[in-house]
């Protein structure tokens, strides 16, 4: 009894605070989707999301009873095979699951839905500490950088192939990780000079940004004309930016299915078409906005009563936020978050084993992508990606996901000094 009491005394008593409001929060907001006014509604009813959403969570607290009993070594040396199992499902899922929504990402069980993909971002931030801690890596060693890339690509492959791109998305997060165990800055740079691009090139006439690119090259052709390496480089660099923008035609109307190309066109002038591909943005924007500085009350929102905002309780649930709480629940809403992440990434920073320090990052990684990309979708920053809001969003698999992300960090930070005498 005293070693449980003293496992106690450790955990990070803040991140578990902060987990349980959002839990409620969510749990909270979801029945505001649902509730309807004509009629006697119970939250606890399981004819409601809320109802539901109300036993998941009662599952998500079984989940963190058997993390916090479980040897904290047992994620590190099971790792691997934690993420073979995973990846198994996510093959399994792809021959035998259910196609939902247009994902083939589903196990069926009766009432029951399962979706593997949301673990496999668990099951990869452990494969990946793993891998880091355990091997001489050096991310700026090209195999290494090679090799290490697989432990993503390969979970993020198997999704792409079950038709759900959002959730794939999340898997970009990881190069948070890959950045502060040593990965060049020139890949980051790079990645993100080409997601500029790609933004510009649905902006700007295409043939306007090619001889912008032209222009440039020049330029610094001139001012390094005596310096055949730079020359060459710039030459080779406007060569693949060229190339990009001649390509993004190519990969809109050949790559992307009609409805990831209609949450492009939303995204940059959803105006264009407000009762087609731009509905879901137009209406989003309306519910948030229409909460002004302190909302309409809880249960008072009309947008989300008369369901002009589709997928309210997963996708767009920030929207009930914003109507019902306005600027002043929005703001409480994101300071929590932005409380869990930092407290994350301290926890991640002040760990002593290599493995709990790279899991800890990925954790926040993850987190970060979720509320940054989940949340600029609902205003019109980012193309709708089907990306839940963690622990506020409607779903079981999300939810156990999320806890398990969290709890096995705060189960490893619980156990931080151990490591010293092992």
């Amino acid at each position: 009894m005293r070693r449980q009491d003293s496992l106690w005394n450790r955990v990070d008593w803040l991140l578990i605070a902060v987990f349980f409001i959002l839990v409620i929060l969510g749990w909270l907001n979801i029945y505001a989707v649902v509730y309807d006014v004509e009629q006697e509604q119970n939250i606890f009813s399981f004819d409601l999301n809320s109802g539901k959403q109300l036993i998941w969570i009662a599952g998500s607290f079984v989940i963190i009873i058997a993390i916090m009993i479980l040897d904290y070594k047992f994620f590190d040396s099971f790792a691997y095979y934690i993420y073979a199992v995973v990846l198994v499902l996510l093959v399994l899922v792809l021959l035998v699951g259910t196609e939902i929504a247009g994902n083939q990402s589903w196990f069926v069980f009766g009432p029951v839905r399962l979706q593997p993909s949301e673990f496999a971002k668990f099951a990869t931030a452990l494969a990946v500490a793993k891998y880091f801690s355990s091997n001489n890596v050096r991310l700026d060693r090209f195999k290494d950088q090679i090799k290490s890339s697989l432990f993503v690509l390969v979970p993020l492959g198997l999704i792409v192939l079950q038709g759900d791109a959002g959730t794939a998305m999340v898997f970009i997060s990881f190069i948070i990780v890959y950045y502060r165990e040593g990965l060049p800055s020139f890949y980051v740079i790079t990645g993100l000079s080409a997601a500029l691009i790609f933004i510009l090139t649905l902006l700007v006439d295409q043939m306007y940004l090619t001889i912008g690119v032209i222009v440039l090259a020049t330029i610094i052709v001139v001012i390094n004309n005596k310096r055949l390496k730079n020359i060459g480089i710039t030459i080779l660099a406007a060569v693949i930016v060229i190339g990009v923008i001649q390509s993004v035609d190519y990969v809109i109307s050949d790559v992307l299915k009609p409805h990831q190309q209609n949450r492009l066109k939303a995204l940059v002038n959803p105006d264009a078409d407000p009762l087609g591909y731009g509905w879901n943005v137009t209406q989003s924007k309306i519910a948030i906005g229409s909460g002004g500085t302190f909302g309409k009350g809880f249960l008072e929102g009309t947008q989300t009563k008369f369901d002009f905002v589709p997928e309210q309780s997963t996708d767009f649930i920030f929207c009930t936020i914003g109507e019902e709480h306005g600027w002043a629940g929005s703001f409480v809403l994101i300071f929590l978050f932005l409380v869990l992440m930092i407290r994350i990434v301290f926890l991640a920073e002040r760990q002593k084993s290599n493995f709990a320090r790279i899991y800890g990052y990925a954790v926040a990684g993850i987190f970060f992508f979720h509320f940054g990309i989940n949340i600029g979708m609902t205003i019109g920053l980012f193309p709708v990606a089907g990306i839940p809001l963690p622990f506020f969003s409607y779903g079981g698999s999300s939810l156990w996901s999320f806890t398990i992300l969290l709890f096995v960090l705060i189960k490893l930070d619980a156990h931080r000094m151990q490591v010293l005498t092992r």
